[in-house]
């Protein structure tokens, strides 16, 4: 694929393009509890802007039903993507009527605009070939050329990832390339031992990328909720836990392939147990018990890893040579459940490997819990678009920037 480098080389002056950036940013109301994706894409934005192009800077929030609505405006993205560049960024206030029109027309060479929440418009997201083609095409009058930089998207066969792109001169951002260059260190040229954490509530989230983990990768760890159906597949009592029986048999099946293939699968030996879910708004003190793995009380729920399992995850990232991570340990957002996922990061921090922090809830933690974001090999800005590409499948969004 095309990369921005050679767009640049090109010459940009004068030149409206249009970024597909990913700033779907978590809000508190109006105010950005965490505002990386929106860093991840400054280098892009900088870099045109500097050469004299007309920045149009478009994205997703939320998730919208296809007509606007207030609480997933990115009127927020856009003030603080200004005050990340120093300058005033112009905000239309929808798509691509009246006002994306006019604010699009009225740039300078330079200047940068970011219009309105793209799913605001039935189009973007529409599975009808032919609607999503005819907002591609109402998008496609506001630019010269086209750079995807929304690697967070790139999974989704939308209007602006997907159909755009062939409608206009194309090219990848920095950081989707960069994004790329990253998960190929994880397919393709992989240097061993290959260690990949795994967590996160849903077991079922995660089972595509383990089949393909089997034959890759060295050894995996298991934390978060998905850990309770491996544990009960091992016939443990899980209690009140998180818990999805239907994927008991695919675990187990999993588990014996794993051991015929030489991966180690490592399972908490220790949990930290409560009879409730904490208040993550009040932070209120949960004084969880710690429990032996295989020894759950029935009425009790795991919340995080103990820590004994602590040590021993860390003594397994110790010796890799790359590590993948991806899910949080427990429920990290409360200061009592958040230890797990914080021994996590700190043994990634800690390794010589090349460490792979894989976006979403991962992402997220690792900037909670204060870690210094330079002292990880690269923080993937997609986590669903990460483990997509791990699983071997084709991404929507990278095929069209192909040649």
């Amino acid at each position: 694929m095309k990369t921005i480098d050679e767009l640049l080389s090109e010459g940009v002056a004068g030149k409206r393009v249009f970024v597909r950036a990913d700033l779907n940013v978590p809000l508190d109301g109006t105010t950005i509890t965490d505002d990386g994706r929106i860093r991840a894409v400054l280098p892009t934005v900088k870099a045109l802007a500097e050469a004299g192009a007309r920045v149009v800077v478009a994205s997703h929030l939320g998730r919208p039903k296809g007509t606007p609505d207030p609480a997933f405006s990115l009127a927020p993205a856009a003030a603080r993507l200004g005050e990340l560049l120093g300058t005033d960024v112009a905000f239309a206030t929808d798509t691509v009527g009246e006002s994306a029109q006019a604010v699009v027309a009225a740039l300078a060479d330079g200047q940068v605009a970011v219009v309105e929440n793209l799913r605001f418009n039935a189009g973007e997201t529409s599975k009808d070939d032919a609607e999503r083609a005819a907002f591609a095409d109402q998008l496609a009058v506001l630019a010269d050329a086209y750079v995807g930089d929304g690697f967070g998207a790139v999974h989704r066969k939308h209007a602006s990832v997907y159909d755009l792109p062939a409608k206009l001169p194309h090219y990848a951002g920095y950081l989707i390339a960069n994004e790329v260059a990253v998960l190929r260190k994880l397919t393709d040229d992989v240097k061993r031992p290959y260690v990949v954490a795994l967590g996160g509530a849903k077991v079922s989230d995660k089972l595509a990328v383990i089949d393909q983990l089997l034959a890759k990768a060295d050894r995996l760890l298991i934390g978060g909720g998905m850990a309770y159906t491996f544990l009960k597949a091992k016939g443990y009592e899980v209690g009140i836990s998180l818990l999805q029986a239907d994927q008991i048999p695919v675990v187990t099946e999993y588990m014996e392939r794993a051991e015929k293939n030489g991966v180690e699968i490592v399972l908490p030996v220790d949990v930290l147990v409560s009879t409730e879910f904490p208040d993550l708004k009040t932070k209120a003190p949960a004084n969880p018990t710690t429990v032996a793995a295989d020894a759950i009380p029935a009425d009790q729920e795991g919340l995080d890893i103990g820590p004994e399992t602590r040590k021993l995850y860390a003594s397994k990232l110790a010796d890799a040579a790359t590590v993948f991570w991806n899910g949080p340990m427990g429920v990290f957002e409360h200061p009592d459940y958040a230890e797990g996922t914080k021994a996590v990061a700190q043994a990634l921090v800690d390794s010589k490997g090349f460490t792979v922090v894989g976006g979403g809830d991962s992402a997220a933690a690792v900037r909670t819990l204060g870690f210094d974001e330079t002292a990880f090999g690269h923080i993937s800005t997609g986590g669903g678009a990460s483990l997509e590409y791990l699983e071997g499948k084709t991404l929507p969004g990278l095929a069209a920037l192909e040649d």
